[in-house]
Order: C-alpha cells, then structure tokens, then sequence
C-alpha cells in the first residue's frame, strides 16, 4: 500500500512540490513525434516585465485545461510559453528609473540606454513566469520564447524586408495616434477610449464677400489654426449655393474653400464640418479626394508650433482657452453646449491622444486583408463564439494602412539606411558599406523601432523558428487554437493571420477561443483606479490553485464576462476537501490486493453498475463539451457527478457492504469505488491538476505520474440503462422521504415506517431490491410496499414519486405531545416576532422616516414570521385532532 493521504486538504503542502516534479521530469514537454497527432497553443505573450492579473489567471486556466486534456488523450500537446518586449511599457519604465537618478535617456545615449533596459528585463523579467507556474500552467518551458531573441529579431528584420521589396511596406505622411508624453506613434491596442464630459464649440465662418456665414461645431477648437476648406454634402439644399466659393478662418483671416464631399453627415450638428487633414483621420482622406494642403499646426510635444500665428508656442489646452476667448471677443463663438464623448488616452501614461499627421513607416493592408478576409468567411478557421467573427469581418473590410514605425529605442530597430549626402533609403539585412545611388559611406540607420505588434504578429511561427524550415515548425504549424480576449480580436488575431497566410502561407491556428473579462461582484471592470482589482497569487496563497482555477471555469462561458465572487472560490475549495475527504475514505476502506474486473463483475449490485455506468456517460458528455470548448459546462457536470452521485450516494449506499461479513461483496464494493474515483481523477486533472495528482500518487496500481494517463474513453459495454434507472428512482424516494422527515421535524436517529403504494410492477421489483438502500439512507424501520393505500391513516404523510405513493404514518414519526409541546414554544416565540414588527410598520415616525430599504426589510420579516405562523397553527390544529 501507499503512504496514507493526509488527514486534512492543505494545498500549500503539495502545490509547490507536485509543480517541481512534473517540471523536473519533464511531462511539459512536447517534440516531434511522428507516432502522435501534434496538438499547439501558443500563449499569448504577457509583457515581460508584468504581473499576473485575474485576467491572465483566467486564461492561462483554459489554455492549461486544453493542453492537458490533449496530452492526456494521446496528442503530442505543445504549449509554448513566452513573453512580449512590451515597448513602450518598459520603455517607460526605464527611462522614469533613469530620471530617478537625474538624467534623460538622450543624456544616457542609446547604447547605455539599452544596456539599462536588458537590466531592468533581467531584472522583473522572471515574475510573470513564476506566477504563471503558481497557477500549475503545464507549457514547455524548454521552448519558452521572447519577442526580442534572437532567432524572433531575425524573423521580424526578415518580414520588414520581404514585405518592403513587395512594395508592401512604404514611408509616408500619414495620421497617425501621437502620444505627446511618450513621445511616439502608438497604435490602436494603445489608445484607450475613456467617456468625457467635454464642450461643443459652435463657430461661425464668414463667407467672403458676403453677409453670410457658415456654422461649424468643434471638440478641438485649437485644430482650428489648420482649417484648410470647410466641407458639406453636395445634396444639402441649405449649403449649395455656396460650394466654390471661400470662407474667411476666424482669428487667422485666411482664405479657405468650401467643397463637397459626401463622407459630411447632412443630420449631424450643422452639416458642415471643418477639414483640418494635419489632425484628423477623416479629414485627411477627404484631404486627399480634393487636394488640400496638410497644414500641422502642432509639434510634437502638443504645442503649437510657428503655422499657429500669435498662439504659437502654447501647449495645446493653453492655446484652446486663447482661441475660445478671442472667438467670444470678435463675435466669432456662437455658443457653446456640454457634450460628452470618448476621448483616446495613451494606455500606458494616459496622456489624451494627438491624431496628428507624421512621416512614418507603414504596411499596405489591402492586399493583405483581402486573403485574411477570404481565409475566414471560406472556414478555414473559426471563432468560438461565431459572432466574434463579425467584428473581424468590419475591421478588415474597413481596414487602413498600419503605422509600424514607433519613436522608440527599446524593441526592433528598423533595417532601414539612409544616405546623408543624397537622402537615398535603403532596406537591408546588414548596414551598407556604401550609397547604393551615390556611393557615399555617409550612412546611417533609422532611429525608430517596429510597433510591438509587428512581431508578436509573427508568434505562431517565429516561435518555432521561421524563417529556418525547422522540424518544429512543421510538424506543430498550424496551430490548433488561440486563446484570446474579445478587445485584441483586430489587433492581433488580424495580424496573425494574415502574416501566416503571406509568409506560412497557410492560416496560424484552426480555432480562436474567445474569453470574457473577469470583472468585480458588482461588475465592474477591475483597474487600479477603483482599487477592485483582486490578486490571483493571493488568492491561491488562501485556497490554494485548484479552487482559483475551478472557479473561473465553471463561472466562465466563451465570449461572456464574468464576475468574480469570493463565495465561489471558496465553494470551489469545498469541492477539493469533498474530494478529499472522499478519496481518503476510498484509501482507509482498501486492502493490500484488490480484486480483479472479471471477479468483481460476478458480484455487482445495482448500484455498482449504476456508477460505473454514470461515470461512463458522465466521460462521454465532458469529452463532447470539452470538444466544443464548453468547459464551463463540462466543469460543472464533473462537480454534481463527483459531489452528488459519487460521494453523497454511491459512498453512502456501499458503507453497509464495506462494514458487513459478505467479503466478496465488500471486495467488489471496493473495486468499483477505486475504479470510478480513478477515472474521476482522470477527468477532473485538467481542471484541477494539483489535488488530483497528489490523490493519484497515493492510489494502489498507478504506476506514474496522472498527467501522463490515458483520458478515459466512452465503452457503450458499460453503459446500463437499467441500472441508471432503478438507482435514480431510489434516489429521488429516498429524497422525498428525507422531506417528509425533515417537514415533521424528526430527529435523524429515529426510524419510521414507509408504505410504498403502486401498482406498477417494474417499481415493486425496484422497491423490493432497494430496500436495503431505504433502512441505510432514509432510516426506514420497515419497507411496506402494497397496491392500494387501504388502512393509511389520513393523518399519515405524503409524497409522489413516479407511479408511486409514499407514506409515513405519523404516529411512527413524532411524538404527539412533545410536538404540540414544541410548537406551542414556536408559536409563542413567532407571536412575540410579529408584535415587534408590527409595531415598528404601525409607528408613522419608522415608516416615513426611515430608508426605504429599511422599511421594506421589515416588510419581508411580518411576511416571513406570517407565513411560519401560519404553518404552525395548521400543524398544532393536525395534531390535537389526532390526540
């Protein structure tokens, strides 16, 4: 026999070292195999200086239930971990620790900056990973990747260059998000749009030469400074006589066309809009339809610059409290009204966003979606939900050239040389020697580096080592399937697939999984603002790994958020004790030798089969959910199973056997009890992989380690209809008896008689066979099972089951006077109850004066102790008639 279970569930006496021995023996790893199916998931790559977070915990949870279902089902199941450079985040960070000390990183120079950077990575650079490992995560640490490696830089250099001599990758002036703290372009995954309660300026135009005017309405009146035309649509009869001719632009008195353009909304606001193509994405294409000048009125740091006349040199917020009280001053500002709208903040400082026009590299996105667009709506990968696949739809049939240019020095430089005698660019793998136009060594590179999503784009296959044609890359690409949150559908998931169409030529994963946001009980979104956000690793110091992983499953379905409540976690750890608790009585009841399946088939009873039936199908139905990545559902069928029939029933029915003489039925009893908690292991491991490993090491007859078992398989020999049925039907009688017990208040040591009343053969043999199961689990002194109900006292108590009556004649269940005794006290307390509340709700003072909720809560006691009252009085009115 093996060493005895402890006593108690503590999960903080095995997490850690079950964790170091699968890693040690090397059960996460996964290689070539040509006897397997391989199964891939690649992590989405955390930020390397991060820390995990309830969203990470969440999942990584679903990648780990997936790849160690895989693995367990015989697949050669990588999971491949890694870590994103995260640019701007750790540039930040860097440069505030460079600041600490008293200087700037232009001071500190770019190579000593560097060298900074690789510090402070080395330095934080390991949390994530060991949090990670906390939660039990089984992904191949062998191949654990980061996006600044070398072998990824090669990848990411290599792409540009392709990308670039196919014409796909151009410099030009284009807008762009601008962050004016960070001092960069970002992109779409870094600005968050945040609600604000802002203004609406309302402007008037003069028309030259005219009387008239035209009205525009502004967020931004500052842009103002760079109007270039004044726009309506060519059908707005209120605005046509007017298209051709010039508008005066208020406090800079210069000449701008009004032209048409139907992009201009004729219902919203005024139905003429200012065109500013310098700073903002819509203005900039009509800016192009017409050609107009592109006149930035703005540097970089968000300050006015010399196009901006007398504002010139103000910050941007400055120069806006200047214009509007110079438009108010010459009669220029008509009004102005609040106006709330979402606002773009730079996610990293939170710095409000500039869209501003800027000379950068960018990526031609047409040729590129169309294949992306075309692999999706021909099936060659789905989303789970499908509806997340309409936004991925929009957004590449609406998509815009991709800015990937970043002012950066921490990330992948660009392979990009210039000449500084005749300004000729050149993109190449290693720098020049000389001008490939002039012939001058008067070369530099490029300062920029690459938007971070450029080469986490690459991760399904610069992973595994592209452009090298490694083994690795051809047996685990494609992957099977991305687990990923619903807000980076377009900025990553996009990326990926049509970088793997172009360079894989094939799509990077079969299934992109969706998960939710994990939110607050009051459903909020957890942030460091609301101070709501609830650590992962100090949750799992408390419950431990398994409650935290079993509780964000089972309240997670694909797609939908979910709320996070400490109950549930700790509902979770009950579930681990129950397991527990019953495994060590499976363990305590076992003897050295354990019977064969074959002797122990000789003597089953019904609900042996029962069980073994039921975990049979119960395997069925998780594997089928699981296959649909229903693992909420598969969780939750897995707990009524382990918790309710195995536990609570087959436990409770087999203890009789187990403390009995009949030494084969107790054998038997033995078997299937080890046999179905072996499988329920087997199946609950992905879920809950410590508690279930730590059981399995202690179990007779398991040679190594549950994550390497087989997953058990559906057997259609096992399944027993029969028995399922007889075993149910006891169930719920038993059930009902218990109500009938537990309505009259009948001590659980006292045995009472039951009268089964059915003419239903089928249930008399099933009675007649379960009687046993009546005396153990329903305290039955005797088990009367007749046709008619003949005899039955009409002060008896009643049930329905099936076909079936049930009856307990009361004067086997109480005795009458010390219940008349103990209802009197009862009535005598809910009479004092009800005076008390019906006080409070007559006194005027109380009712008017109190909070709502208050009163209303007293509202629900008179309800409550009315209701009780009235229960008692129809009981005590029962039982004198029967004295």
């Amino acid at each position: 026999m093996k060493k005895e279970l402890a006593k108690k569930y503590n999960p903080k006496d095995f997490e850690e070292r079950i964790y170091k021995y699968w890693n040690e023996n090397e059960y996460f790893k996964a290689d070539p195999n040509d006897e397997k199916e391989p199964f891939t998931i690649m992590m989405p790559p955390p930020n390397v200086t991060g820390n995990l977070h309830m969203g990470h915990a969440l999942n990584n949870t679903i990648q780990d239930i997936l790849i160690r279902w895989k693995r367990m089902d015989g697949y050669e199941a990588l999971w491949l971990p890694g870590t994103d450079h995260a640019s701007i985040s750790t540039e930040a960070k860097v440069v505030a620790k460079i600041r600490s000390k008293g200087k700037t990183k232009e001071e500190l120079g770019r190579e000593k900056f560097l060298e900074e950077a690789w510090d402070w990575t080395e330095e934080y650079g390991g949390n994530i990973r060991n949090q990670l490992k906390k939660l039990g995560v089984s992904c191949d640490w062998s191949k654990e990747r980061f996006t600044l490696d070398e072998g990824l830089s090669k990848a990411v250099e290599e792409v540009f260059i392709r990308l670039y001599e196919k014409g796909l990758i151009y410099r030009g002036n284009r807008i762009i998000n601008w962050c004016p703290s960070c001092r960069t372009a970002i992109s779409d995954a870094e600005v968050e749009h945040k609600d604000s309660n802002g203004k609406l300026w309302h402007i008037k135009y003069p028309v030259k030469d005219s009387d008239d005017f035209i009205t525009i309405a502004t967020t931004r009146p500052e842009t103002m400074l760079g109007d270039v035309a004044v726009a309506v649509h060519p059908e707005d009869e209120r605005y046509r006589h007017l298209i051709g001719k010039k508008v005066i632009l208020p406090l800079v008195n210069r000449e701008i066309p009004i032209i048409e353009d139907e992009y201009v909304d004729m219902e919203f606001g005024t139905g003429a809009v200012k065109i500013t193509p310098a700073h903002d994405p819509n203005d900039f294409e009509i800016g192009l339809r017409h050609n107009l000048e592109q006149l930035k009125i703005m540097d970089d740091d968000a300050k006015i610059n010399e196009n901006g006349g007398k504002y010139s040199g103000l910050d941007r917020y400055e120069a806006r409290k200047e214009i509007v009280k110079d438009l108010k001053e010459q009669g220029y500002l008509i009004e102005i009204e609040d106006h709330d709208h979402s606002v773009g903040h730079c996610e990293r400082c939170s710095t409000v966003v500039e869209p501003i026009i800027s000379k950068q590299w960018f990526v031609k996105m047409k040729p590129l979606a169309e294949p992306a667009l075309k692999a999706y709506k021909e099936g060659k990968f789905r989303f789970i939900p499908e509806r997340f696949g309409k936004i991925y739809v929009h957004w590449l049939e609406n998509i815009r050239d991709w800015c990937i240019s970043r002012q950066l020095w921490w990330g992948h430089r660009l392979p990009v040389y210039y000449c500084k005698d005749c300004d000729e660019v050149m993109v190449a793998r290693e720098m020049p020697k000389a001008c490939t136009k002039c012939d001058s060594n008067n070369i530099y590179q490029d300062p920029d580096t690459l938007d971070t999503w450029f080469s986490s784009a690459l991760w399904p296959f610069s992973t595994l080592g592209w452009p090298e044609d490694t083994e690795e890359l051809k047996y685990f690409y494609p992957t099977d399937v991305l687990v990923t949150g619903y807000d980076i559908i377009f900025f990553w998931v996009v990326r990926m697939v049509f970088s793997g169409l172009e360079h894989m030529g094939d799509i990077p994963f079969k299934n992109v999984l969706i998960n939710g946001l994990v939110r607050d009980s009051q459903g909020r979104k957890m942030s460091k603002s609301l101070g709501n956000g609830i650590d992962p690793l100090e949750i799992i110091d408390k419950y431990g790994a398994d409650a935290l992983r079993f509780m964000l499953v089972t309240g997670n379905t694909p797609g939908n958020d979910m709320r996070f409540h400490m109950e549930r976690v700790e509902a979770s750890r009950n579930f681990a004790n129950k397991l527990w608790n019953a495994s060590r009585f499976v363990l305590m009841n076992l003897e050295d030798d354990i019977v064969s399946e074959e002797e122990a088939q000789k003597y089953m009873e019904e609900e042996d089969k029962w069980i073994i039936s039921r975990v049979n199908n119960i395997t069925k139905e998780a594997t089928e959910n699981m296959n649909k990545f229903e693992l909420g559902i598969a969780a939750q069928k897995l707990y009524d199973f382990i918790w309710s029939e195995y536990c609570d029933w087959y436990i409770e029915m087999v203890k009789p056997r187990l403390y009995g003489e009949d030494e084969n039925s107790k054998n038997t009893a033995r078997y299937v009890l080890l046999t179905v908690l072996k499988d329920i292991l087997k199946l609950l491991h992905p879920f809950m992989p410590f508690i279930t490993e730590e059981i399995w090491q202690h179990l007779p007859n398991t040679d190594g380690s549950l994550i390497k078992a087989k997953w058990p398989q559906y057997q259609e020999e096992h399944n027993n209809d029969k028995a399922e049925r007889e075993i149910s039907f006891i169930m719920e009688a038993v059930k009902n008896i218990r109500n009938i017990r537990a309505e009259a208040n009948v001590a659980p040591s006292k045995k009472a008689k039951v009268i089964f009343v059915t003419t239903d053969e089928e249930i008399k043999s099933i009675l007649d066979n379960g009687r046993n199961h009546f005396a153990n689990l329903a305290a039955a002194s005797d088990i009367e099972i007749r046709d008619n109900k003949e005899g039955i006292g009409e002060d008896a108590m009643s049930a329905v089951v099936e076909a079936c009556e049930i009856y307990m004649p009361l004067e086997e269940l109480v005795d009458i006077e010390k219940e008349i005794e103990r209802l009197e006290k009862e009535k005598e307390r809910l009479e004092g109850e009800l005076k008390r509340v019906n006080g409070k709700l007559s006194n005027e003072g109380f009712v008017n004066k109190a909070p709502e909720h208050i009163v209303e809560k007293e509202r629900e006691k008179k309800k409550m102790y009315q209701e009780m009252m009235d229960k008692v009085l129809e009981r005590l009115e029962a039982l004198k008639s029967k004295k």
